[in-house]
């Protein structure tokens, strides 16, 4: 896996359903490095602190790959990297075979994944689209958080390398799938309520 862009957003005011909200899911690609932090990713603008960043939140990676399809969705939208709000766009990212509690060298940094993202309405409003949430469900290819166990710059080019498996853990596709589904397997909720790893939000989801 390759990093193909750093993006970095500023927080920014908008009107959505009548109502002014601020966010800071508008990011855009920079071309210097990022500094990955233990607590999120540095300069970076993230409002909503109860459901982004912090530890187990402190950036948020998706595949580069997956945005031909979401163009030929969304053709009106002048697209760049960033546009899922994500801090690292990453090519060759496959959520099939990435799991909860998986270590990883980014750059200089020393990651780990801890959950699969959860669009909330703030992605419609970087869509301006009201479908773009369900789509993004229906869609299974959601990226994922990372913890950073080992703080570090990230730039353009650097390559993500597994280090460390943790084959006991739900993939992140089987974890994403599994929030979202309506007939829950008891037995998959229970491999991730005991799963040391997963991010303790989404176990509390579960709960």
């Amino acid at each position: 896996m390759k990093v193909v862009s750093t993006n970095i957003g500023n927080s920014r005011t908008v009107v959505w359903n009548k109502e002014e909200i601020t966010t800071g899911i508008f990011k855009n690609p920079v071309d210097e490095p990022i500094y990955l932090g233990l607590e999120g990713v540095t300069d970076d603008s993230v409002i909503d602190r109860l459901n982004h960043g912090g530890i187990d939140k402190a950036c948020y990676i998706f595949a580069s790959d997956n945005y031909p399809d979401w163009q030929a969705r969304h053709p009106y939208l002048e697209w760049s990297y960033g546009m899922f709000g994500e801090n690292i766009t990453i090519k060759g990212l496959d959520e099939k075979e990435m799991r909860i509690g998986d270590v990883y060298q980014l750059g200089d940094a020393k990651v780990q994944v801890s959950e699969p993202r959860q669009p909330c309405f703030k992605l419609n409003i970087r869509f301006n689209s009201k479908e773009a949430v369900k789509q993004f469900v229906s869609y299974q290819k959601s990226g994922c958080y990372l913890r950073i166990l080992e703080p570090g710059m990230v730039e353009n080019g650097d390559e993500m390398t597994l280090l460390k498996s943790n084959p006991k853990s739900l993939t992140v596709f089987e974890t994403f799938k599994l929030i979202f589904s309506k007939n829950k397997s008891q037995e998959l909720v229970q491999r991730a309520l005991d799963d040391e790893f997963l991010a303790e939000a989404t176990k509390e989801k579960f709960r």
